[in-house]
């Protein structure tokens, strides 16, 4: 069963996702900037303002913390993930949890799954994200990629300069909807004129934009801004919100920008 639009992670059919995945991905480094993020129940508080639609954790955050929470925060697991420890001959980002686990279990609302298009490891990934893809059907949740493109097929081919290349971007972003995504997370291609080339390619399936690293307010909602103008869908956004002292103020500019 597809979802629809009706779920609790789209508001006006358009979504703001919170991350909060980086100290599995990165480490303990990510929350330095502020101290107080280190701890998931600040990052559960933050969640909570009108602005987020869903929360982004790993399975353990969710099974510790989202009992506090699940009647103010809809939740999404996202199903696999990586450290920055390993030594591997190219990018892969392995499962670790299921989506029955994360639905029937945590009470996930929605499931997230890192593709890593271009990686000597496609094959193995692809094979994953259709268990995870038909799995969440069974449960009517949506399904978010986040769509990578990184590895030896990347960097070996002339063709695209580099992670951020547009045209690039846009094929990680029409991967997301021939394999069945609902929901295609990107960086940001550079321009509105970008993101509307990208949007072109997407069909039905909904596009947003990756936060990055924290950068100036004046920015940031700008290249927002370009994406929903573009009919983009909204924003999933880590370290560009919880690094912040602040976020609310943020959050209450970035609802009116996407809803």
């Amino acid at each position: 069963m597809k979802p629809d639009q009706d779920s609790p992670i789209f508001r006006n059919g358009n979504s703001l996702i919170l991350a909060y995945d980086h100290g599995l991905e990165h480490g303990p480094s990510d929350f330095e900037p502020n101290p107080e993020s280190k701890d998931p129940r600040h990052v559960f508080e933050i969640a909570k303002h009108d602005a987020v639609t869903c929360l982004a954790v790993q399975k353990g955050v969710a099974e510790t913390y989202y009992p506090e929470y699940e009647d103010e925060v809809n939740l999404m697991v996202k199903l696999n993930g990586n450290s920055s420890l390993g030594q591997r001959e190219d990018y892969y980002s392995p499962k670790q949890c299921s989506v029955k686990y994360a639905v029937e279990e945590l009470g996930a609302e929605a499931v997230g799954y890192t593709m890593y298009a271009g990686s000597d490891h496609e094959d193995e990934m692809w094979k994953e994200f259709r268990e995870v893809q038909e799995e969440a059907r069974r449960y009517g949740v949506p399904v978010v990629m986040w769509a990578y493109p990184r590895g030896h097929g990347v960097e070996n081919d002339s063709e695209y300069e580099g992670q951020n290349d547009p045209d690039l971007i846009a094929y990680a972003a029409r991967l997301g909807l021939e394999l069945g995504a609902d929901v295609v997370k990107c960086k940001y291609p550079g321009s509105r004129e970008a993101v509307e080339d990208i949007i072109s390619v997407t069909g039905e399936m909904k596009f947003v934009m990756s936060g990055g690293s924290k950068r100036s307010d004046e920015e940031f909602i700008s290249d927002v801004e370009n994406v929903i103008e573009a009919g983009g869908n909204g924003l999933a956004v880590g370290r560009n919100m919880f690094q912040r002292e602040n976020p609310e103020e943020l959050l209450d500019k970035l609802e009116k920008s996407i809803f």
